[in-house]
């Protein structure tokens, strides 16, 4: 099917206008995605209003009713859209219920659609158009039996939701291609809290797990994506398998996912193409699928890293030396492997030989060992950590810098001596080598300052994580054998909520340290606006 928009001679020459109707609220991960997608197409070229349905807090008649009555009239009162997009199941079908009402002749853009009949049918209507949401099932359990061959069972975790009820029939369609594994699923909205933590913990070893929706269970507890990766990561004794990106690095191991960044971009370039008058070949696309893998879940698993295809994307990769040094180490192996060979001649079979060729290994392992590491505490040092934060920032994870810094350090030093500051240093880091965890970093700033990365922006679990910093000051120290009290200041930022880049992240972790500083102390603060300016001469 084609279609031609076209704008008539003498029409007005401002631009486009578009609405975005999402089935979720702002907050909802997929649906951030979604929007930053259709930003990066739209830019500032177009104007484009937001109307969020909210259906995953609350869907019922009441709610519906009044999201209809209020954008009708909120209609009633701006411009008329050029082009209508709708996100995920819901607002489509809200769409299709109110189209002849409140946007009769208006083109629909879909996205992120899970009712692919549906999607293709009202796709035959020459102003309809858009990206289905088209998980792959079987890509996934093919993906999941290279990772876990021994697997005899596949289980999803799914719930009653418009989403889920689309997707139960995908699930279970696919099960003809693989007879050797039996399926069933946990239907979160069957179960109490107390009752899925357990079946979680239940899952034995030959269990492939897939994660396709979970917004709530039988105590009524919502869930978003961000809080359901930790709490199923938290309870399940395998590694939980998940088709769309949202998730993976909150604790899905990840999979053939689906790219809602990419999939709002299509249904934006479908948009633009609209508005602008051109043709555009296609009525419905499938979703941009890529394999996507949590390194840190594979390692947790005991996963061969071996096994990962060599076109995924692997996010919380370790770099190791070979790959950070690779332009130093070829030449430098090449000279080693001459002189070696050298040696090898002159000195085959003789002790000084064999002694070289040890010392060389050890070399090696000093080498690899300073130039990520503090000598003092062991801990990552500066380099390593701003390595590490800008992969993540280039990678576009969220993330959190946390910066710690001892309060009064020059008295320890001053009154003990710096043999007493040195191991009050070294007595911090072991403390905050108690809290690493597959999300959570530690490093060795600069003189008394540390720093750590959790790879999580969530409110909830950034608090958390504060919590447990501040406690690192709460036992006291040996100091020359006795027990003094050392306080911290803690001073906290999100990417990308604070800043864009590692430079600026760190800056306002700063000045939110120093805001705790200058405030009595011994305390922690989040970043926000209030403190832009703020250097550590205020204190």
């Amino acid at each position: 099917m084609l279609f031609f928009i076209g704008m008539e001679a003498g029409a007005k020459e401002n631009r486009g206008r578009i609405l975005f109707i999402g089935s979720y609220s702002y907050g909802w991960d997929t649906t951030q995605m979604q929007i930053e997608g259709i930003k990066s197409v739209v830019g500032t070229d177009y104007e484009i209003d937001y109307e969020f349905m909210d259906t995953k807090r609350v869907f019922d008649d009441v709610s519906y009713q009044n999201f209809y009555t209020g954008l009708k009239y909120r209609l009633s009162k701006v411009e008329p859209y050029d082009v209508v997009i709708v996100g995920d199941d819901t607002a489509l079908q809200f769409m299709l219920n109110y189209q002849s009402e409140l946007f009769a002749g208006v083109p629909i853009v879909f996205e992120g659609i899970n009712n692919l009949q549906l999607a293709y049918k009202v796709g035959e209507d020459s102003l309809i158009c858009g990206v289905v949401e088209e998980l792959s099932y079987e890509d996934n359990i093919e993906l999941a039996l290279q990772l876990i061959p021994n697997a005899t069972k596949v289980v999803a975790i799914i719930d009653s939701s418009d989403t889920g009820n689309a997707e139960r029939k995908n699930y279970y369609d696919c099960q003809e291609a693989f007879p050797e594994l039996t399926f069933s699923e946990l239907n979160s909205m069957k179960l109490y809290t107390y009752e899925l933590q357990r079946a979680l913990r239940e899952m034995t070893p030959d269990t492939i797990v897939l994660y396709i929706t979970m917004t709530e269970d039988a105590n009524g507890k919502k869930y978003s994506s961000g809080e359901s990766a930790p709490f199923i990561h938290e309870y399940c004794s395998v590694p939980v398998f998940r088709m769309v990106e949202a998730g993976i690095g909150d604790g899905f191991i990840g999979g053939n996912v689906v790219s809602m960044s990419k999939s709002g971009s299509i249904a934006a370039k479908m948009a633009v193409s609209i508005i602008e008058g051109t043709v555009w070949p296609v009525d419905v696309e499938s979703s941009p699928n890529v394999v996507c893998l949590d390194e840190n879940i594979l390692r947790e698993f005991n996963i061969d890293l071996d096994l990962i295809p060599e076109d995924a994307v692997v996010i919380n990769h370790r770099i190791s030396f070979v790959e950070q040094y690779y332009v130093v180490l070829v030449p430098l192996g090449f000279l080693i492997a001459g002189l070696l060979g050298i040696v090898a001649v002159v000195l085959c079979n003789n002790r000084k030989f064999r002694k070289l060729l040890v010392q060389l290994g050890e070399a090696k392992n000093i080498v690899e060992n300073a130039s990520q590491h503090d000598f003092l505490t062991g801990l990552g040092n500066r380099s390593k950590f701003v390595a590490d934060l800008e992969q993540l920032i280039a990678e576009q994870i969220p993330c959190t810098v946390i910066m710690l810094d001892i309060d009064d350090f020059k008295k320890i030093n001053d009154n003990f001596g710096h043999s007493a500051g040195d191991v009050a240093l070294q007595t911090v880091a072991n403390r905050m080598k108690e809290l690493h965890s597959p999300i959570l970093t530690s490093y060795r700033y600069a003189g008394d300052e540390f720093i750590m990365i959790l790879q999580s922006a969530q409110s909830k679990i950034v608090e958390k994580t504060a919590y447990a910093c501040r406690n690192i000051f709460s036992k006291g120290f040996m100091v020359n054998g006795e027990e003094h009290r050392i306080t911290g200041s803690i001073g906290i930022s999100s990417y990308p909520t604070d800043a864009q880049n590692a430079e600026a992240l760190v800056v306002c972790a700063d000045r939110a340290m120093y805001q705790v500083k200058r405030s009595g102390k011994n305390q922690f603060a989040i970043y926000d606006e209030s403190m832009a300016g703020l250097q550590e001469e205020d204190v």
